[in-house]
């Protein structure tokens, strides 16, 4: 059977989802929710650059809500809480990159009666947060034992993120590095990466502090640097550098790092992505020890990372590929830990028909 799906808000993330679930044969494409007027009406076929689908973008959440649909893949630039308990209500499942990977007990246990009392599912996932820093650190972290610290690590030229309001009016790039301090982003980040690293360290049974250590480290332009929101000049952030620690008495166990530049020239200090250039590192401290860096997931050029960055296509497929299984689990919140694994799917002429004849097995 085909699962169908609404893609609610169609930025990045949106708009490589909608193709991930046009190529994806368990799924089909049920509607869009947009927030520029400017898109309402608008086929989502138009959207992509592609031949009209015959199904329009909408800024009508009453609308959607009421669109008969198994799915709602929820990703705007931020969550809004009672967006999400509405479209549960509605008796959607949803899948989000936006939270609720491994949330605290009392948020848990609202969203979890939320989805049980509709009969539906909501479960978190994406890349970082949502993969690089709790679901793939578990599963490294089987190979190792007497574990000691466990750092998931992700090094990114900021200029390649598609999102120029974002960069400049969120994350404060191009500002002082005291207007910077004050940004929004350790809360609005830290909600997520808090909810990865409590659920490693559980998981794993380390015994932290109840309280994270949360760092943020800045390094400002020493010359113009030529960037999507306009030139970064001298004296102004050009990277960052955010640190949340789980600690045993006072010794970090578990860590999620993100270190964002523009570029690697005229910073103070001189901050580079060494040697190994832009990656996502995942490594356990133990008997052995494991370091596993993913590579690709990095545009090879700013230019075509602000046409299509293979990072945020990669969070819209893990949570594209999630919607099958998500539409099949027990409802209720699901995270990693109560979800089975979950896989992607052949390209399109090279899958075969889950309902056909299955592969012979050995003689």
């Amino acid at each position: 059977m085909s699962y169908r799906v609404i893609q609610w808000a169609t930025g990045g993330v949106g708009r490589a989802a909608m193709e991930g679930v046009l190529a994806h044969p368990d799924l089909e494409l049920a509607g869009a929710w947009v927030h520029s007027p400017t898109k309402e009406g608008v086929d989502l076929g138009a959207l992509l650059g592609r031949d009209a689908l015959g199904v329009t973008a909408t800024g009508d959440v009453d609308a959607l809500l009421a669109t008969p649909a198994d799915c709602v893949l929820y990703s705007p630039i931020f969550a809004d809480p009672t967006v999400v308990a509405a479209i549960l209500e509605s008796g959607k499942n949803v899948v989000t990159p936006l939270g609720w990977f491994y949330p605290p007990p009392e948020e848990r246990e609202k969203f979890d009666a939320i989805a049980r009392g509709a009969g539906v599912t909501l479960h978190g996932t994406g890349i970082n947060p949502g993969g690089i820093t709790e679901r793939f650190p578990l599963m490294i972290s089987a190979l190792s034992g007497s574990v000691t610290h466990v750092r998931a690590e992700e090094y990114s030229d900021i200029r390649t993120y598609g999102a120029p309001d974002v960069v400049r009016d969120w994350m404060l790039f191009g500002k002082t590095p005291g207007e910077a301090r004050a940004s929004v982003m350790i809360d609005a980040l830290g909600g997520g990466f808090r909810q990865s690293i409590f659920m490693v360290a559980d998981e794993m049974g380390f015994d932290v502090e109840p309280q994270l250590k949360t760092t943020h480290d800045m390094a400002v332009a020493t010359a113009p640097i030529d960037s999507p929101i306009g030139p970064i000049e001298p004296g102004t952030v050009a990277a960052q550098r955010f640190t949340w620690e789980a600690t045993v008495d006072g010794e970090p166990v578990v860590t999620a790092t993100v270190n964002w530049l523009m570029g690697e020239e005229h910073l103070d200090p001189p901050w580079t992505f060494g040697p190994d250039g832009e990656r996502f590192e995942v490594e356990i401290t133990g008997d052995p020890s494991c370091l596993t860096t993913f590579k690709k997931l990095h545009p090879k050029t700013v230019e075509e990372g602000l046409v299509r960055n293979p990072g945020v296509v990669a969070t819209a497929m893990h949570c594209v590929n999630a919607i099958p299984y998500v539409c099949r689990a027990e409802p209720g919140l699901r995270t990693y830990l109560e979800m089975p694994l979950v896989a992607g799917r052949a390209a399109p002429g090279l899958h075969r028909d889950r309902r056909g004849a299955s592969r012979p097995g050995p003689t």
